[in-house]
């Protein structure tokens, strides 16, 4: 088999593969029929896992860009198939459960891949002939916000040296990885013809996905969601709402943001996965990611002087508040009393107040590389991150990875003002631009009261939102993608 790291054709296996792949596959279907009728979870998730990695191992050493967009395009879905809870990670044995997630093996399988490809394309480029002094092949290059997203994980993968749970926080740090990769990789592969399009094509066949899944399950009766106090909060194909919540806002802000620069079935597909969006977005309940979701775009109403999407967000709030009175009952929580320890959904503002007080402090023993990722949740009590990403990043990291953090917080921010400056009016980069924009300022504004940073899946598609946007800051003003 002819392997081409560079994302080209490839010529067949031959037989002998096809044969192996199909005896395989059997092999497979057999345990995982057998693991379903005996009540397995997990004996009828991981050959299916198995199986379907070694195949998208094969696209990975075959054709990469082929490869990350089917990364994109499943990855909203990939937790439908979780072996553990929602708090994996809190328990004894609860982050060895979690390591055998198959979104973990999806996050290690990219991870070797990336690192594979990224160090494929410097070899090319080392060996390069030279013409005229001059290599024929450029080095690959990262901008400002690749380095910045490195030391995040960097500065993290030094703190979970002094863990207490080492392996609890080299789980963490993984996670991180995988969303590093992403962005260092898009960045090699979007200047490539088209690319940008397929990659808006990919993201948002996840979010097609991942409604689509919402929607039957709703038809037929059991709407995946889950019950937290006194609500019902839909949780989509995530084992969380408010992952759901935050993913969906993402989508919708960016989506208003390019909506306007597609073609005519483009701008229909598009806005009828934005309008079902910000259905489901409210009927989460989440109130950090329906705030953000409202501050993202009202940026993207300003940079685009567009009235019409104001008076939208404007009659979409007073429908919600009509149509689904739940919501508004959730806002009306923050006016009662909740202490550390008491009802869910009561204040939490209070609440979270009150718990970083509690968490500030355990970053005292470690000052500088904090007490290790994902280690405030065994740390305290309550067992809860600490609902505030800044106060994680120092306490968990320390001062280096604070310092690494509002860094990239700052780079996205530039990225995203040079990305609208640069844009060519009238273009699809101004609605990618405009988007991102969008994007970055809800992620700040989220991430003061919430675990974005935790929500791996939902960070792959900023990313990508990013790396468009770092395209578009690093182009001329006229040239188009």
């Amino acid at each position: 088999m002819t392997v081409l790291v560079r994302g080209g054709p490839v010529r067949p296996a031959g037989t002998a593969l096809t044969a192996a792949a199909a005896l395989a596959a059997a092999a497979v279907a057999v345990v995982s029929a057998f693991a379903v009728g005996g009540g397995s979870r997990t004996l009828a998730v991981l050959p299916l896992a198995v199986a379907a990695g070694v195949l998208v191992a094969v696209l990975a050493l075959t054709r990469f860009a082929g490869y990350v967009l089917l990364m994109l395009a499943v990855r909203s879905c990939v937790d439908l198939f979780k072996l553990s809870g929602p708090t994996a990670g809190t328990g004894s044995d609860g982050g060895a459960t979690r390591a055998m997630d198959p979104s973990t093996l999806v996050g290690v399988l990219f991870l070797l891949a990336a690192g594979l490809w990224l160090a494929a394309q410097y070899h090319a480029a080392a060996r390069a002939p030279r013409v005229g002094g001059a290599a024929a092949r450029e080095w690959p290059r990262t901008s400002p916000l690749g380095i910045a997203l490195v030391l995040v994980a960097a500065t993290g993968a030094v703190s979970a040296l002094g863990s207490s749970r080492p392996s609890s926080s080299a789980l963490e740090v993984l996670r991180i990885l995988t969303v590093v990769a992403m962005f260092l990789v898009l960045e090699q592969l979007l200047p490539r013809r088209r690319m940008v399009r397929r990659v808006l094509v990919a993201v948002y066949a996840s979010l097609a996905l991942a409604l689509g899944y919402t929607i039957v399950m709703s038809l037929l009766g059991s709407p995946p969601s889950e019950v937290k106090g006194s609500f019902t909060r839909i949780s989509g194909p995530f084992s969380q709402s408010t992952t759901f919540g935050r993913y969906l806002m993402f989508m919708v802000i960016f989506g208003c943001g390019v909506h306007r620069f597609l073609g005519r079935r483009a701008k229909l597909a598009l806005g009828a996965l934005l309008a079902v969006s910000m259905v489901f977005l409210v009927l989460t309940n989440t109130r950090s990611a329906i705030l953000g979701a409202a501050i993202g775009l009202v940026v993207v109403a300003v940079l685009h002087r567009s009235a019409r999407l104001v008076v939208a967000l404007c009659l979409a709030a007073v429908a919600a508040v009509a149509v689904a009175p739940g919501v508004a009952d959730r806002f009306a929580q923050l006016g009662a009393a909740r202490e550390v320890g008491g009802d869910p959904t009561g204040n939490t503002l209070a609440w979270r107040a009150e718990y970083w007080a509690q968490v500030v402090t355990l970053a005292n023993r470690n000052p500088v590389t904090g007490i290790g990722p994902n280690m405030t949740q065994r740390e305290t009590d309550e067992a809860k991150k600490p609902h505030n990403d800044f106060l994680r990043a120092y306490v968990e990291t320390g001062v280096l990875g604070l310092l690494a953090y509002l860094g990239m917080i700052l780079l996205c921010l530039h990225t995203a003002a040079l990305a609208v400056r640069r844009a060519p009016p009238g273009t699809l980069a101004r609605g990618i631009a405009v988007g991102f924009a969008g994007c970055a300022v809800a992620f700040v504004a989220v991430s003061a009261a919430s675990n974005v940073i935790s929500n791996v899946v939902t960070l792959w598609y900023f990313v990508a939102f990013a790396a468009m946007a770092g395209l578009v800051a690093s182009r001329p003003a006229q040239e188009e993608l």
